[in-house]
């Protein structure tokens, strides 16, 4: 497919009460994790003139990725998400404004072979209009990774923004909100992937693994392996939409995409953090054909 991934949404950094800083945000994570595999993506985001967004333009140089998608905003400040912890469960503040909620319309943008974006990066009308603007131009494929993140999203909204996509990843607890009934999940997930017109549709249900469907009926089921070390499950759903972009990219079968998928989901779960930094680690997955 000729073309590049374009990536739409928040870089951030969490930050723990241990002092911890964290680099991530799912747009981020997906192009980390394609540019890890020879995609070549285009981040289209923004960060704010401080150390934190030099760190973020540091770690993209190091890693080989295209910046010039990377605004630097004047006043907003590089993302945020302040983590809590209450009685030893994690709670999330996620600042706004922040220089990813005004993101500008790039001047320069590559061939579209496919544009990702996450729901939440949608929050604030500066960077909304943007994401209308890249859909404007056509792009490949049209690829929604639904982030329901209180008190940033309204259920109206979310679905109105999920028309005229081709494919949409989401967790079971964000099918029950979207899609909520009595019938079977599956039942449910099909139903909603022919009211909003899509050509695909993969739910993940974390140990349970992930499945798939497809306009034309095809259903895919993958789950992980009994001997699954977990470390740190931040970050296993951005891989898996990242291994499934590279099946549409390069046309591999439905089930491979999704095998492919949960295998990398898997490993990164064993790591700490939503992204690796070891090059090694990626070996593996870079002979994905």
């Amino acid at each position: 497919m000729s073309g590049r991934p374009v990536i739409f949404g928040e870089v951030l950094f969490d930050h723990f009460p241990d002092g911890r800083r964290v680099l991530g945000g799912a747009p981020f994570n997906v192009a980390w994790n394609l540019q890890a595999f020879g995609a070549d993506p285009f981040l289209v985001s923004r960060i704010g003139r401080d150390l934190e967004g030099e760190a973020v333009r540091a770690a993209m140089h190091g890693w080989g990725l295209n910046d010039s998608g990377l605004e630097t905003d004047r006043q907003l400040r590089t993302g945020k998400v302040q983590v809590h912890l209450d009685q030893g469960e994690p709670r999330y503040e996620i600042v706004c404004p922040s220089a990813w909620d005004a993101i500008a319309t790039p001047t320069s943008i590559p061939d579209m072979a496919l544009l990702y974006h996450g729901s939440l990066a949608l929050r604030q009308p500066d960077s909304r209009r943007s994401w209308q603007q890249l859909r404007d131009r056509s792009p490949g494929i049209v690829f929604v990774d639904v982030n329901l993140r209180a008190p940033w999203w309204d259920r109206g909204q979310v679905l109105d923004d999920l028309r005229g996509a081709d494919w949409v990843k989401l967790n079971r607890e964000e099918l029950e909100h979207l899609a909520p009934g009595t019938s079977p999940s599956r039942e449910r997930a099909q139903a909603f992937l022919q009211a909003l017109g899509l050509q695909g549709l993969a739910l993940t249900d974390g140990e349970r693994g992930a499945e798939v469907f497809t306009a034309d009926g095809r259903i895919a089921l993958s789950r992980p392996a009994s001997d699954v070390q977990i470390v740190d499950t931040v970050g296993a759903g951005d891989a898996l939409a990242s291994v499934i972009i590279l099946g549409l990219l390069r046309r591999w079968p439905l089930q491979l995409t999704l095998d492919r998928a949960q295998s990398f989901a898997s490993a990164i779960v064993g790591q700490r953090g939503a992204t690796v930094r070891d090059r090694a680690f990626y070996e593996p997955f870079r002979n994905f054909r």
